[in-house]
Formats: C-alpha cells, structure tokens, sequence
C-alpha cells in the first residue's frame, strides 16, 4: 500500500464482493455515494434484454418518461420547480414498497393531469368554436344586406347561358315545374385561416366558373389554437350558390383547406336569438375554462415541489439495478458476485461500508470482500478535491495518463492561469475576472444547486477563473496595459537624449542606473 500522491494515479486492486441477494440493491447503492468502485461487466456476452433486471430497467424507464411529461406540462405552464438539496434523504436507498409507492403516485398524477388536459383541450375546442360564431354571426347580418341589395345581378349572372357548369348541374337535378321561386340561393358560412383566404378563392373561381358570390371579412382578434397554443389569424366568410351539388362541393373545397362550417339561418331574427345564445355560451365555458386551468396549475404546482426529488431517485435507482445487471448470481448462494477496481488505500472504506449496510437492514448474512491477485492493467484514478478537480478535467479531455504514471494535472494548476495570462494580460480586465471567480468561490455553497448546463460549467471552473483573474493582473501590469490603454505604472530604466543631428538607424537610449521593476 502505497501513500496517495497528486503526481501520480491512485493503486488500485482487483476485488471479488459476494452480496446476499436481500441487501443487493441498498448495497450498490452505497458504494455509489461513495464513488469508490468501479465494477467490471461478468456479462459480456449476456444480451441487454436478458439480463437479470431488465424489468426493473424498463420500470424507471416508464417513470423517466412520466418525469420529462411533468416536466414539460410545469415549463409550458411556467411554474417554478422548488430544487432539492444534499440529504442523507436524498442518499439513501429506496425499499421496494417506497419505489411501489412512488409508481403508483406518478401514475396517479399522470392520469389526472392527462384527464385535466383532455377535458381543457376539449372545452377550450368548444369555447374557440362558439368565438369563432360569434364572429360569424355579427358579420354575417352585413353579409345578407349586402347580398339582398345584389338579388337582381345575381340572378341575372347564374341565368346567362355562359355558365355551363350550374346548367349541367341543373339538368342533373332534374325538370323545373315552371315556376319562379324568385333568389333561391344556398349559402356555405365558415372561418378559414388568413393566410389561405387567397388561395381558396382562387380554387373557388376555378373549380365553380364564377358560380358564386362570395364576401369575406377579417376578424380583428387572433384565436388560439388548443392544439397548439398559438395564436392565429382567421376571416369569416360567406358564399352564395345555386344548387345542391355546387355547395356540395364548397363545403368540401372548404374543409380541405382548414375551414370550420357553421350553419348559419337567413333569417334575421333566428340570428339574433342565436348571437345572444352563442354569448351566453360564451361566459359560461369561460367561467368553467378559468376552473379548470387553477385546478390543473394547482396540481402541477404540488407535482414541482417534488419533482426534482423524484427525478433524483429515478436516476439513482436506475443506476443502481443497471449496475447490478453486471453481477453474477448464484443460485446455491443466493447472492450476487461482483469484480471491481478500487483504490488499494479506500479498501477498508468499502468494507466499512458494506458492514454498515449489513447493519441497518437486519441481514444475519454479511458481505464479503476478497482482494483478487491479476495482471491486468488496472484503471487510472486520480483523486482531487474541489481545487484540482477543474483543472483535471482540463488534462483529461487532452488524454488519461497510464496507470502510474505521472500526474501533469498538478502542473497545470499553474501553467494554465498563466498561460492564459500571457494572452489576455490586462489588469482592468483581470480584476473583472479575479472578482468573478471570487464570487463563485465564496458563495460555492449557494450556488451548488443552480442547474444550468452553461453556468455549471462556469462553477466547475471556478477556481481556473479566480486563478486566471490573478495571472492576467500581474502579466497585465509587466505589459503596463489597463482595459486596452497603456500607463507608466513605474519608472523606466532608459533615458533617450535624442541629439540634434539624429539620424535614422542610430540607438539613443541610454540606461539611467534605475532597473525596472519586472
């Protein structure tokens, strides 16, 4: 056993556990907290659907996914998750009647929200729908005005033997009994999207020959899609035909481009009855719609006081049964047989552990630990601490050193402030960065559980950048450069009497027995 060094890598040894199947799954998952382990597959050639707890894998994986669904409902509806900080709560591993539990809970919260949204996405179908009629019906009044000013050159236009469509048509339905029932038109009234008003009306002259009459207008308020959440831009139309087959297929060029029919009386009274109906509506679906979502923002609110927490133990528990699908089991036994490599110096650490374990669940079976003898190369570890651990992970995205060999992450807990120095050298800019990094390092307690991928790389980093900070304060002020502007700091120790006739090519300077600082 060899004293740990930061020049070189840890000593590692090969051990064998023999774990009772009982204490299994909170044994792996204290030698996960202490990170001291790592175990070596004796499966190789297993299958990953035929290991020994694929079920209980595919379980958190269902959890996992109702997780990210919660997830996703919390940050449409913006509601802050409460973080979770480090506890002995957080460490420990779960029994199998708590992660029943937990699966029966979310569960649970997954049907309600699911039956919460159906129900709201149904509702707020309905309310857009009698929105849009609204829209509807008030233009619509204008529309019939404005058609019944224009009955006489309506006529007149289907009645021209230039329409040969509406005569086929015509001739289809069969032989007139003579008789003048006067305008006689059908009309087709719906909301269609803005953006397609124009190609709708293009395919409604062509396919039609001008068989219609047709008037649009914008409705002023965007509605929101539920399906979608977004706001869109719609008008109301309304279009006037002469017979059964030509409105026919309006109403089916009509709802292949997206529009929503509504049928809509001629007659002006039964609109009214229907406005005022369709208003009444209206309130009430918006009374019941304001329900409905404080009911769904109420639960989503008690489902992000533990979401992280449940996030965590997903995570961990599935670590925890994806590593135990390494091990061998021994039916004889009953107990699982684990390799893994650990730090020769660590290993009463783990057998420590692995007693405590055996303690706390009332096994009368303890684990046992077998140091194995093999001269297969061993992993490199290089232990660190909060200081050099950034700095590690500098070298170690370049390359891992061999086994044993010395360590150049020591080395760059200098060489790299410096380095960096050398380049941005600039005491302005040096003292911003010096009091970053010191920020980050005397409040590294507070901001352990900020989540943010960018930021956490930045916390990580945060003794690099206190260094960086102090390196480009002292190469900053060898360059005598302030925020990109030059100053004599101190005293020079060249004096330059240029003489009369100076010629180009020729030194001046002259040393004035002052040696300057750097």
């Amino acid at each position: 056993m060899t004293e740990s060094t930061f020049f070189r890598s840890e000593e590692m040894s090969l051990i064998q556990l023999y774990i009772p199947a009982e204490v299994a799954q909170p044994t792996v998952s204290e030698l996960g907290e202490l990170g001291l382990v790592q175990f070596r597959d004796l499966n190789p050639d297993v299958n990953a659907f035929q290991r020994a707890f694929v079920g209980e894998i595919r379980r958190f994986d269902e959890m996992e996914r109702q997780l990210r669904f919660f997830t996703s409902q919390i940050e449409k509806a913006e509601i802050p998750v409460r973080p979770t900080h480090p506890s002995v709560y957080m460490s420990r591993a779960r029994s199998r009647q708590e992660l029943d539990d937990l699966e029966e809970r979310l569960s649970e919260h997954e049907n309600r929200l699911l039956q919460m949204n159906n129900s709201h996405e149904t509702m707020q179908r309905r309310y857009l729908e009698l929105v849009e009629l609204k829209h509807v019906l008030r233009e619509t009044s204008d529309f019939f005005q404005e058609a019944a000013s224009h009955q006489e050159d309506i006529r007149h236009s289907f009645d021209e033997p230039t329409a040969p469509l509406l005569d086929d048509l015509e001739a289809q339905a069969g032989p007139s009994d003579g008789r003048d029932h006067g305008l006689n038109l059908g009309n087709v009234t719906g909301v269609i999207p803005r953006h397609k008003m124009q190609t709708f009306e293009r395919i409604l002259w062509r396919s039609l020959r001008g068989n219609l009459y047709m008037n649009t207008a914008e409705i002023e308020e965007p509605v929101i899609d539920p399906s979608t959440d977004l706001t869109v831009e719609k008008n109301v139309f309304i279009i006037f035909a002469h017979g059964r087959e030509i409105l026919a297929k309006i109403r089916k060029i009509s709802e292949s481009l997206g529009a929503t029919l509504y049928p809509i009386d001629p007659t002006a009274d039964r609109r009214r009855d229907a406005l005022l109906d369709v208003v009444r509506h209206i309130e009430e679906f918006n009374s019941v719609l304001v329900n409905t979502t404080q009911t769904r923002r109420q639960e989503l609110m008690r489902i992000s006081e533990n979401l992280t927490a449940w996030m965590t133990i997903v995570k961990k528990e599935k670590a925890t049964y994806h590593t135990m699908n390494h091990f061998n089991y021994d039916v004889n036994r009953k107990c699982l047989i684990a390799e893994g490599w650990c730090p020769t110096n660590d290993i009463n650490t783990i057998q420590t552990a692995l007693r405590g374990v055996t303690e706390r669940s009332g096994s009368m079976v303890p684990s046992i630990l077998n140091e194995l003898r093999t001269h297969k190369e061993p992993p490199t570890y290089h232990k660190t601490n909060k200081f050099t651990a950034g700095f590690q992970a500098i070298v170690d995205a370049y390359g891992m050193a061999r086994y044993r060999e010395v360590n150049p992450g020591l080395f760059t807990c200098i060489s790299f402030p410096f380095l960096f120095a050398v380049m941005f050298g600039d005491v302005g800019h040096g003292i911003l960065v010096l009091l970053a990094g010191l920020y980050l390092v005397l409040n590294e307690r507070k901001l352990a559980n900020v989540d943010g991928e960018m930021f956490n790389m930045v916390y990580g980093g945060r003794y690099i950048v206190l260094l960086m900070g102090a390196f480009s304060i002292f190469t900053g002020m060898m360059y005598n450069d302030i925020f990109s502007r030059a100053l004599p700091w101190f005293q020079t120790g060249w004096v330059f009497n240029v003489p009369d006739d100076y010629e180009s090519g020729v030194i001046v300077a002259e040393p004035n027995g002052h040696t300057y600082i750097f």
